[in-house]
């Protein structure tokens, strides 16, 4: 069996470190695994990028028509938009390959385009890491054309200009004419396939991102905070996205609207946040606040959750948020609202709390809760760490694939 994954990075942002998890694992569980990207940072020898200059430079001009396309739109949705327009001719490389099966990922920033993957006649397995596959061109939205179909008449009011989420929309109806084999690392995400006009007959299953557990282990508590150079006896509140405060569906306003309410409650309170460096203009927590900025390295990564008391994730809208995984990995206990893939992640009251969507004050509680008692956050700590080893570890999730792999290339050769 050989297997392609196709990501448009192998380490850049949360869909490719999930990608290449995922392709790092089967490989360790002997699968015969490539992966196929255009950016190429992790220096794996099983990772192929652009290699001569003119695919380099190709690749590094092939978004910029279409980033002019979609300033036609004018949207409050500030979320990511790809309208997934530029033939990459990527089908012809994969059709005239001996690889098994095509496992896309998040083939976005005009990696491939639309015709592209319809073109593609091997057996097809596609991970979703938003909703852009069967959306328009908006990769996460809160409206709901992509459950009734893109119409004229079902415009939001606060989007105008040309209908480029309908136009986007009508091309993966005429492209993609044979349903593909739909994988979601949530239980949310499946369900909004299930509901999707586009893919609501595909099939479609729930395998979720996988984490090595010998690596991510936690740190001692006491230790990890005094090499942060954080105080020990004081709890510390770790939130963390690519982009930091300023995407607002990660819900940092939600957090800052939450930690207010603490002021009256918890005297005594320590906020980090990673994934920002510091902002010229900081906005006011009401705590001692260290913006720890980008970290990429394990290490790091592993030092910081485990100093952490409690992880905040507050989002409005998140498939299976790798913070997530990472941090129940190095057993510290989460706190978010009840929506998405954090349902997947958090055991209410076991390994956190899920508070009610999207409401500061319940956010609020549920930090004081998990902290309060130093014998129930022990407690939560261990199972945290638990449900990592349970739920998401290399093994089971390879495990997971290569079944299914296996069932659609003995469906292939059935018919």
């Amino acid at each position: 069996m050989k297997v392609v994954h196709l990501n448009y990075s192998d380490s850049l942002g949360g869909a490719s470190l999930a990608a290449f998890r995922i392709h790092m694992a089967l490989r360790a569980h002997g699968v015969y695994s490539r992966m196929f990207v255009n950016s190429a940072c992790s220096g794996d020898g099983s990772v192929t990028g652009p290699e001569r200059r003119i695919e380099r430079l190709t690749t590094l001009l092939r978004p910029l028509p279409a980033n002019l396309v979609m300033k036609c739109l004018k949207t409050d949705n500030k979320n990511l938009h790809s309208p997934a327009i530029i033939p990459s001719f990527w089908h012809r490389r994969l059709n005239r390959s001996d690889f098994d099966i095509v496992h896309l990922h998040w083939i976005n920033n005009e990696m491939m385009s639309i015709p592209d993957i319809g073109r593609i006649r091997k057996p097809i397995v596609w991970t979703l890491h938003d909703m852009w596959a069967f959306c328009g061109a908006e990769h996460y939205t809160e409206d709901n054309r992509w459950k009734y179909g893109y119409f004229r008449d079902d415009r939001p009011k606060y989007e105008s200009g040309p209908d480029l989420n309908r136009w986007v929309w009508n091309r993966k109806v005429r492209h993609w004419d044979r349903p593909m084999h739909i994988v979601t690392p949530s239980r949310w995400l499946a369900h909004c396939v299930k509901q999707s006009a586009l893919m609501h007959n595909w099939p479609v299953e729930v395998i979720p991102n996988c984490i090595d557990i010998h690596r991510w282990i936690p740190v001692e508590k006491s230790l990890a905070k005094t090499l942060l150079g954080l105080a020990e006896d004081i709890p510390v509140i770790l939130f963390g996205a690519q982009g930091g405060s300023r995407d607002r569906r990660k819900g940092h306003d939600l957090l800052q609207k939450a930690v207010a309410r603490l002021k009256d409650r918890m005297k005594r309170l320590q906020i980090v946040i990673f994934g920002e460096s510091t902002p010229e203009h900081p906005q006011e927590m009401g705590y001692p606040t260290w913006y720890a900025g980008h970290l990429y390295d394990e290490i790091s990564l592993r030092i910081l959750y485990s100093a952490a008391d409690v992880m905040i994730i507050p989002s409005r809208q998140d498939n299976l948020p790798n913070t997530g995984i990472e941090a129940h990995a190095c057993g510290t206990p989460i706190v978010g609202f009840d929506i998405g893939g954090l349902s997947d992640i958090v055991g209410h009251e076991k390994t956190g709390y899920l508070a009610k969507p999207f409401d500061p004050s319940e956010l609020a509680h549920g930090i004081e809760w998990v902290v309060i008692d130093d014998n129930r956050h022990k407690s939560m700590c261990k199972e945290a760490r638990s449900r990592a080893v349970s739920l998401w570890t290399n093994d089971k999730i390879a495990t997971q694939y290569k079944c299914l792999y296996e069932k659609i290339i003995q469906h292939k050769y059935d018919d």
